[in-house]
């Protein structure tokens, strides 16, 4: 059976590690072409070793492509196979070395021009299980639509702690999340992950990427997701602005779920996800919050499954990630049909929006 699941409120200004207003943007298309049909060796080898950088070059004399902001993109992005998935245990740890003073160095202006690859990935059953439970989700062999994210996570933590990575880990922010189910994925798919950064564009409180996440099956795109991340900084930006215009009333309430205080733990097991700021009270306290908040993808997958008996076969879902929701709490979800579609949102006792997303 799906499970369907006062606190101190989340301060009004936003601090480090806080969940922010700002839709994801539209994404750039694939960019499969120029991949040398013969690549150096050094380009790759396996790179889960916690030393190793990402490298790649641009085709001589071929300009670069844009993107819809009108940021340069590389032209050929070095495809990078690894032999397994990388484990997330020794990404954590490198980021938070390369967090401490002297040994971070300074960040690219630019994207890794480097795709990383993990073939043959079979689903958990078990895995999945424990996942459906802990998102309210009903147990089936077909599988949710967030969780090839999970299954692919770590391949895009080898990307975003690489030396080369534009935004360190530790601060980051995720900002918004666009899944594409192109059809249903089971238990019985193995899935070919891709990732690659791009769009690196300045915003408010910093700069965003978006991280690209592709799951393939015998060569054909079944599903794709991507991460919009912003890492904050000293001097603001130039780019998209926080909207502090005055808000909407929020939509009438569909339901309201208590979120208990393992939300945290538990979704870090199922997903390898295990920031503190989701886990420990000490880790939470340490980036400006009284206790741990959820993860972002737990509650865009707990909106999903409210949802899941009238979802198509096909389809996007697309939300931005607003307030944090403290551990333990309680949240209002809305929704509201539009079209073919839906409209849906978390909020707090006051009104104030944790998330907000559209399926079409």
């Amino acid at each position: 059976m799906a499970r369907r699941s006062r606190s101190d409120d989340p301060a009004d200004d936003l601090s480090v590690g806080e969940l922010i207003d700002g839709p994801t943007q539209a994404l750039t298309p694939v960019i499969r072409a120029a991949v040398p049909a013969d690549p150096d060796p050094e380009a790759t080898r396996d790179l889960s070793g916690p030393g190793a950088a990402l490298t790649g070059e641009r085709r001589a004399g071929e300009d670069p492509s844009r993107t819809a902001t009108g940021q340069p993109v590389p032209a050929t992005r070095a495809r990078v196979e690894l032999s397994r998935m990388p484990a997330a245990g020794p990404l954590y740890r490198r980021a938070l070395l390369n967090a401490l003073p002297g040994l971070g160095g300074r960040r690219s202006d630019g994207v890794p021009a480097v795709e990383l690859a993990v073939g043959g990935e079979p689903v958990d059953p078990e895995r999945l299980a424990a996942y459906d439970r802990v998102c309210g989700f009903r147990l089936a062999d077909q599988l949710p639509g967030t969780f090839p994210h999970v299954m692919g996570f770590p391949l895009a933590l080898r990307l975003i702690t690489a030396p080369e990575f534009p935004i360190p880990l530790t601060g980051v922010v995720h900002v918004g999340n666009r899944i594409s189910v192109h059809r249903p994925v089971t238990v019985a798919d193995r899935l070919n992950f891709t990732t690659w950064a791009e769009n690196l564009r300045p915003h408010d409180r910093g700069r965003q990427v978006d991280v690209v996440l592709v799951a393939s099956v015998g060569g054909k795109e079944v599903w794709r997701g991507v991460s919009t991340y912003l890492g904050r900084q000293g001097t603001p930006g130039d780019g998209e602005r926080r909207d502090r215009g005055e808000r909407s009333a929020p939509p009438a309430t569909t339901g309201s779920w208590r979120v208990a205080p393992r939300v945290g733990t538990d979704y870090a097991r199922v997903s390898g996800d295990h920031n503190p700021i989701h886990t420990s009270k000490l880790g939470a306290r340490l980036l400006g919050f009284p206790r741990p908040i959820a993860h972002g993808m737990w509650s865009k997958a707990r909106c999903l499954a409210a949802l899941e008996n009238r979802l198509p076969e096909t389809y996007t879902v697309d939300v931005a990630f607003k307030l944090p929701v403290p551990l333990p709490g309680t949240v209002a979800f809305s929704t509201r049909k539009s079209g073919s579609g839906w409209d849906f949102s978390l909020h707090d006792q006051r009104g104030r929006p944790h998330l907000t997303g559209t399926i079409r």
